[in-house]
C-alpha cells in the first residue's frame, strides 16, 4: 500500500517535548494545512481518495484510526503519537474513525483544495484504480 509512517524529529526535555516539522521531514512542498478537532467518537471523517494530493496526518492529541483501501487490500492504522505521522499518497481511499476525546488530527497537504482531485464514492474509486 502506498503509505508510510513518518518519524517527526523531537527534542526531549524534562519540561516537555517539542516536535519539529521542517522541509526535510515532509517529502513534498506544503500548500495547505488544516486540522480536525471536536470530532464525536462515533463520527467518520474522510471517506474519499485523491487523484494527485499527498497528505501527512499527525495526531496532535489523542488517537484515531485511519482505515485505508488501495483497491486491493484494506489496512487500519491507529495514530496516537504526535511524533509519528501517516503519509498517504494518491489513490488511497481513507476514512478516519474512533476519535478519542480531545483528539486533534493535523493534516499537511501537497496541494490547495481542488474539488476535481477528490473521488468521493467508493465504487467510483474502485473503478478508477482498476482502470489504471
Amino acid at each position: 500500500m502506498n503509505i508510510e509512517i513518518i518519524e517527526i524529529p523531537k527534542i526531549e526535555d524534562y519540561r516537555g517535548n517539542i516536535a519539529v516539522i521542517e522541509n526535510d521531514v515532509v517529502p513534498f512542498d506544503i500548500k495547505r494545512v488544516y486540522y480536525l478537532f471536536d470530532v464525536p467518537s462515533n463520527s467518520h471523517r474522510g471517506g474519499h481518495a485523491h487523484k494527485n494530493l499527498i497528505q501527512l496526518l499527525i495526531p496532535l492529541s489523542g488517537s484515531f484510526d485511519v482505515v485505508l483501501n488501495d483497491g486491493r487490500e484494506n489496512q487500519i492504522i491507529t495514530l496516537n503519537k504526535p511524533d509519528k505521522g501517516l503519509l498517504i499518497k494518491p489513490t488511497i481511499w481513507r476514512e478516519l474513525e474512533n476519535f478519542s476525546s480531545g483528539a486533534v488530527c493535523l493534516v499537511i497537504a501537497s496541494e490547495v483544495y481542488e474539488e476535481d482531485d477528490y473521488i468521493r464514492e467508493l465504487d467510483q474509486f474502485l473503478a478508477y484504480v482498476n482502470q489504471s
